[in-house]
């Protein structure tokens, strides 16, 4: 298992996925410029940054939860590679320069809970900035028409390596 690309910013996917198979999808709050897109394009499952002395895996656990509330969860598969994706030319000012896109470590994981524990518009308990403005639980093969264009080769990926555990 090789780590992730250098120059990239190491990130973590969580496909969340509820009994039925259906995977949750929240639709981007605008941050700007670069996620000003057409609508369709504005949803994504959650995904984020490693911390400094974090697994992957438990940064998996922690956006999940910095972003939808979520922590009632088991762990079904982990992508067996790191996925990466360039940022398009009108977002390199995100980082600065610092980074030349993503690399990222996908987990799927079961949705354990009841749906009244998902809270994005005041994730753990108000003390996380809110990423969603909507949820909604989705098929798994839908996300890469949903996705902005340039991540969508990262979502084709995850669909092939999770379908089998999602409603088709």
């Amino acid at each position: 298992m090789s780590g992730p690309k250098p120059h990239y910013r190491p990130c973590v996917g969580v496909a969340l996925l509820n009994a039925q198979g259906l995977v949750f999808i929240g639709r981007r709050r605008g941050k700007g410029t670069f996620d000003v897109v057409a609508p369709p394009f504005l949803w994504q499952m959650p995904q984020g940054g490693i911390d400094e002395g974090e697994t992957p895996y438990e940064a998996a656990l922690r956006e999940l939860h910095e972003e939808t509330n979520v922590s009632s969860v088991e762990l079904i598969a982990e992508a067996p590679r790191w996925l990466s994706y360039d940022l398009p030319p009108e977002a390199n000012k995100r980082w600065t320069g610092k980074y030349l896109g993503q690399t990222q470590r996908w987990f799927a994981l079961r949705f354990t809970g009841d749906e009244s524990e998902i809270d994005i518009h005041y994730p753990g308990g108000g003390k996380h900035k809110p990423e969603f403005d909507e949820w909604r639980w989705e098929k798994l093969s839908h996300l890469p028409e949903l996705i902005v264009p340039f991540k969508r080769p990262v979502y084709m990926e995850v669909l092939r390596e999770f379908a089998r555990y999602a409603k088709a």
